[in-house]
Formats: C-alpha cells, structure tokens, sequence
C-alpha cells in the first residue's frame, strides 16, 4: 500500500511538470517556472554564432533581458570548446548547478552532435590535454575551434530546435513585412537565407522558413513571399543561388510589383546588399534581431529544458 501511495504521488508529480512544459511553450511572455532549492539552481548557456560589435551586441542585449529572471551566459562561436566552457564555468560561479544549452542559430542540426560531445551527452570528444597535444603538432597556422569534452558539475540538457523551426519567429517575419508594407496585392516578399551545401538540407532549410512566412500571408494578404538561400559558403552553388534570386527580383519588378527583402538570419543584412547591387527593392535591413519574439523562443526553450533537467531530479 505504501508503495503504491509513492508510485502514484511520483506520477502526480511528473502530470504536473508535463503541465508546465506545455504551458511553457506557448508564444508570448510565459510564466517564469521557478525550480531552485538549496541544492539546485536553473542557469542558461545561449550559444550563439557571433560576429560584428553590433552583432554580438544585439545578443548580449536579449540575454541581458533574461538574465533577470534567470543566469544565462553566452558562449560566442561555431561550437567552441572554450567559449563553451568558460560560459559554464561562469554558471559555475553564479551557483548553477543545472543548465539549459539553447542554440541560437537558424538550423537546429548546426553543430549539434559537436556540442553533444563537447558536453559530455554524446561520446566522442577527447579530454582537453589530448586535444591540446594534437594541436601542438599541428602545421596549421589557422587557429581551430576548440573541441574537447569539458569537465562540468554542471548537468545539462539541450535544446534541438533551431530558429527555422521556431513559431515565434513568425512574429518577426509578420512584423518585419508589415513595417515596410504598402500595398500588399501589388507586393513581392523575398526572404533570404544562409543556406548549406549539402543539397537536401537547403531544402529543408527552404521548407521551414517558408512555414514561418505563413502567419504574414494569412495576415498581411500579400501577394507573394518567396523564401531563397544564398548557399554562402559554397561557392559554386552560391553563383547559381545569386542567379536565381536576381532573376527572381527583376521579375517581379517587371510584373510592376515592389519587392521587399527579409533577411532571415540573427542579426543584420549579411551579404545580401552586394548581392542585390543595382537592384531595386525595399528592405529595413534587419534580421531576426532585435525583437521580443527572440527572447521569447530563448525563454521558451529554457523551460522546457529546465523542467526535462530538474524535473528528472525528482
């Protein structure tokens, strides 16, 4: 009979956070779930890609604002074994003893079995020495992203979503077309993106941003919105990509259409303002950030994180 009275009362217990993890994943300002004890506190390790003082910036700022309801450090870089661990170490410090990795890039497949493995939740990584050791007999003279498993107390839990899956961002591409919107029947929207190589995961990219346009088309009424990736990084796909949005562009402009250009990346215009040289079109230049929604889908992934890691402690 006691045993029962415990089976049940730990299953109360996980209906309850399956209950807050729904509630938490709703868009818009969510309740703040407040799991720490004398023996354990919720932190948050936002990786993010980095760049420009303006880029980074524009991070910081969002995290500033969480930061009041919860810790959360940055770690700037492409999966940095050090960024990462001196991000932890800085938890660490702030008496973070469990703590949500949200990953603020586009895709979520970005460096995510490498930060699995760097966070010890997936083997592969070796120890920092043997990383230090191999570099050292490296020729390279480029200095490599670090990649070793660091040594944590910490417990972490990530997250897989990436900023192409988000709802939230939604938000943002509605009010990103409506700030710049005139007449939306006579109107082209054109949205850009990084892009990959590999052939089937620029699809998937295309695929899931053009889910995020669906909110302004239902309530702007535009005419058209046209997701591309400019595949940047690889250069004889990136030619047949700056091709095809050229081509597009000048089209609709001869259809008497203005056109509007979205960039869909964290921050700023990236590239896209040599790329589209002697075109015309209409954009504010702005990228995901800054707008709430951002910080929202942050807040949003850390507590679901938070109630997989502390409710598992249960």
């Amino acid at each position: 009979m006691y045993l029962r009275l415990r089976v049940i009362t730990f299953l109360a217990a996980c209906l309850a956070l399956l209950g807050c993890s729904l509630q938490s994943n709703s868009i818009g300002g969510l309740p703040r779930q407040i799991h720490e004890t004398s023996e354990s506190r919720f932190g948050v390790l936002l990786m993010a890609h980095g760049g420009s003082s303006e880029w980074n910036e524009a991070v910081t700022s969002v995290a500033s604002d969480i930061d009041a309801l919860m810790p959360i450090e940055i770690a700037f870089g492409m999966a940095d074994a050090g960024s990462i661990e001196r991000a932890a170490q800085r938890l660490e410090d702030r008496g973070v003893t469990h703590a949500g990795v949200v990953r603020l890039f586009v895709s979520g497949a970005s460096w995510l079995e490498r930060t699995e493995m760097i966070l010890g939740l997936k083997e592969g990584a070796p120890s920092k020495e043997k990383w230090a050791a191999e570099k050292a007999k490296s020729t390279q003279m480029s200095m490599p992203m670090g990649f070793w498993n660091i040594q944590s107390p910490i417990k972490f839990s990530l997250s897989k979503e990436g900023l192409a899956n988000s709802k939230e961002m939604d938000v943002v591409i509605r009010d990103r077309i409506a700030s710049l919107s005139k007449n939306p029947h006579k109107e082209t929207v054109m949205v850009i993106a990084h892009g990959t190589g590999d052939d089937e995961e620029n699809s998937e990219w295309i695929r899931l941003i053009s889910e995020r346009t669906k909110l302004a088309k239902a309530e702007l009424g535009m005419d058209q919105v046209r997701v591309f990736s400019l595949r940047e990084d690889w250069m004889g796909k990136r030619a047949e990509s700056e091709f095809e949005i050229r081509n597009f562009l000048q089209e609709a402009q001869e259809s008497d259409h203005e056109v509007i250009v979205i960039p869909f990346r964290v921050q700023g215009f990236g590239p896209y303002q040599k790329v589209l040289a002697d075109l015309t079109y209409n954009s504010n230049g702005l990228g995901l950030l800054p707008h709430p929604a951002v910080g929202d889908w942050i807040k949003n992934q850390a507590s679901i994180l938070e109630t997989l890691l502390l409710g598992a402690a249960i």
